[in-house]
């Protein structure tokens, strides 16, 4: 069970069993602590019984299961002039300003469509998180939507610290851990981002998602979650006075490319000639009483005579006109610093040139009375194929990377012979022997099939770390096995000072025999049940009835009635799962009991999240379900692995690991401005 005077130690779970709302389990039915309350309003189903033991922090109060509420903000909330509609998945359509002017005919297709979840990519609420179609691959992708996911995390975490009652099982600590990424494989879980910052705290710049209320000038007003305006003014104002708004935030020169469209809904005051609208970009500064294009430090085009204007009062020849119904795209490359324009769908060229150094935000303006647009930062699919654009970019440059020579990286070693290395050094670090041992032959037979006589550089495994190597493998291999109890007995054998120096490890290994052992409960049970060939969810509340409602000392007082009759299987089976079922609680108590000391929130935390496995009448199709999984196994399994190579003066990751997380770095250094490395991500166009 491993040694109890283990050192007090700090521990970060990284396990997460979701946000859905969680259902009453049969054990509260049976205690009558079930409440009749929909999902969004029930409390979290009372843990009775033997669970008391290990999950109440305090036995003489009740105790709850973790509450995996989940927050449903629906946003319907919006300035509009018009009560709106919505369509068939409850979505805001904002509502016009009493016109009636619908859409252009091109662009219905795509209107206000697609998946509003928080994270489902694509939403018009402007609390909402939306990934734009060309993004959705790229690296400021990945970290923006981290550290949103990080931010809602945050808040939650807040939330439930302020409203969880005292003696509760934790302030959700499971609706806020952060997940792992998934392994590419068994010797690689390289996190993106360890302890993912909010989006101001990491210099990464959010998304446009708005007009901004406070950036706009008088006779504006913004309706539609923020994504429409009217002009409302007056006709009778200066020539050259036109009112403009910016967006919220500015364009992310990360992204490499930005984009954004305008639908032209109505130009303004029916017998005045021309739209006289403006689509393009300013900085922060530029003035908006007039249009863009017109103030220093704005750039525009023009729908009433289709010029171009670059901070000046004249324009050159661009494009065409354009007027209501016509879709007006906006994007600016970084990497070329240029800036283009689109009209129905159309690239209609480069407009402005050797835009250096520019930190500027969308930007539209409009004269006429009446004038009405709508804009789209990329919460629904753009009538402009920029997924194509940003795609060509991308091969460009994965083109470019292709054809550097690596040759000088680490001479005399070739490309190729570096390649093989990397792979042998890799096999050999996570213990593959004999598959190492395999690559480092087949490599040999071929180069001397091309070269007789000539030997590869491949380093060959002497006799220490050939048995070092064949012991992390077989602890690894344990540990992936879910045989912990074999993991912990073979590193306290071969590297006994390991798991003293890494307290942390050990708490892991200990919680994941728990998460082992439940495991084998629920499989003995679901196949118990497929043998009576009957619904399983009565022989469930049967077993967990027996399990939850009676105060029981964990092995010597496990009920023995007559409901295990109901299982119709064999009296081997019920045998079977009640001594794992004692043996499980026993050792959940004894965990319990040996970590009482350590007050860390991390630890007390990883305990309620393991503990709450015990609530659901079959885990493996409630919320907490991830934590079962054996994926869960990989990051535990390397920790170790690291630690034991650390432990004998070695690195703690492989050279390709290093070279990876390398890799990664220096891409992100040559993006920031919207650089080459802003078309990168290594993790997707090289690892995949």
């Amino acid at each position: 069970m491993g040694s109890a005077g283990a050192p007090p130690i700090s521990y970060a779970t990284g396990l997460s069993s979701g946000v859905l709302p969680r259902r009453s389990s049969y054990a509260s039915v049976a205690a009558g602590t079930a409440s009749a309350a929909s999902p969004q309003t029930q409390p979290p189903p009372a843990v009775a019984g033997a669970f008391s033991h290990l999950i109440n922090a305090n036995p003489l109060s009740p105790m709850y299961a973790q509450n995996h509420q989940a927050e449903h903000n629906s946003h319907t909330s919006h300035r509009a002039f018009d009560s709106g509609t919505r369509d068939s998945d409850g979505t805001t359509i904002p509502g016009s300003w009493g016109k009636g002017v619908g859409m252009a005919a091109h662009s219905s297709p795509y209107a206000y469509g697609g998946n509003h979840g928080l994270l489902g990519g694509i939403g018009t609420s402007t609390n909402g998180f939306f990934r734009p179609s060309y993004l959705r691959e790229s690296k400021y992708m990945e970290r923006l939507e981290a550290a949103h996911k990080a931010k809602v995390a945050a808040q939650r975490e807040a939330s439930s610290a302020h409203s969880s009652a005292p003696g509760s099982l934790s302030t959700s600590s499971s609706s806020v851990s952060l997940h792992r990424m998934a392994p590419s494989h068994r010797g690689m879980t390289y996190e993106i981002v360890e302890h993912q910052p909010l989006v101001d705290d990491d210099g990464l710049t959010p998304l446009p998602s708005r007009w901004a209320e406070a950036d706009k000038y008088g006779g504006l007003e913004i309706a539609g979650d923020g994504l429409e305006v009217r002009y409302t003014g007056l006709s009778k104002t200066h020539e050259h006075e036109a009112p403009a708004t910016r967006a919220d935030h500015p364009m992310p020169p990360q992204c490499g490319i930005y984009y954004y469209e305008v639908t032209i809904v109505a130009k303004g005051k029916e017998g005045m000639i021309g739209s006289m609208i403006g689509v393009g970009f300013s900085g922060s500064k530029a003035s908006l009483e007039r249009l863009p294009g017109w103030e220093p430090d704005s750039w525009a085009y023009h729908g009433d005579d289709g010029k171009s204007f670059a901070g000046e009062s004249t324009g050159k020849s661009y494009g065409p006109t354009f007027t209501t119904g016509d879709v007006v795209g906006c994007g600016v490359n970084f990497m070329t610093k240029t800036a283009f324009f689109t009209k129905n769908g159309v690239f209609l060229g480069n407009a402005f040139r050797h835009l250096t150094d520019v930190k500027v935000y969308p930007s539209i303006g409009m004269k006429r009375p009446g004038a009405q647009l709508s804009v789209n930062f990329g919460q629904r699919p753009f009538v402009f194929d920029i997924d194509g654009i940003m795609a060509r970019e991308k091969l460009s440059i994965g083109e470019e990377v292709s054809s550097v020579d690596v040759a000088k990286l680490h001479p005399p070693l070739s490309e190729t012979a570096l390649i093989q290395e990397l792979v042998a050094q890799f096999l050999a670090h996570d213990g593959y022997v004999e598959t190492a041992k395999a690559f480092t032959e087949e490599v040999r037979s071929e180069a001397n099939a091309l070269k007789p006589g000539q030997d590869t550089l491949i380093d060959s495994l002497d006799m220490g770390e050939d048995l070092d190597a064949v012991n992390r493998q077989g602890i690894r291999a344990a540990i992936l096995d879910g045989d912990i109890d074999k993991a912990l007995k073979h590193t306290n054998a071969y590297y006994p000072h390991v798991l003293q120096n890494n307290p942390q490890i050990y708490f892991r290994l200990r919680c994941r025999k728990f998460i082992e052992m439940i495991r084998q409960c629920t499989e003995l049970l679901a196949g118990s049940a497929g043998k009576g060939n009957k619904s399983t969810n009565g022989n469930y509340m049967d077993i967990y009835d027996d399990v939850f409602e009676h105060d029981m000392e964990l092995v010597d007082q496990v009920n023995n009635g007559d409901d295990w009759d109901k299982m119709e299987t064999e009296e081997a089976d019920h045998s079977r799962y009640q001594s794992l079922m004692s043996d499980t609680l026993q050792y959940g108590q004894e965990l319990r009991i040996e970590f009482k000391e350590d007050r860390s929130k991390e630890v007390n935390d990883a305990l309620a999240e393991i503990f709450s496995l015990f609530a659901y009448e079959d885990p493996r199709k409630s919320t907490t379900a991830p934590l079962l999984d054996q994926t869960g196994r990989v990051p535990v399994a390397e920790e170790l692995n690291s630690a034991i190579l650390v432990s004998l003066g070695k690195s703690s990751s492989a050279a390709i690991e290093r070279l990876y997380q390398q890799a990664e770095v220096l891409v992100g250094d040559i993006s920031d401005d919207g650089g080459a490395g802003a078309f990168i991500n290594v993790r997707n166009d090289f690892l995949r």
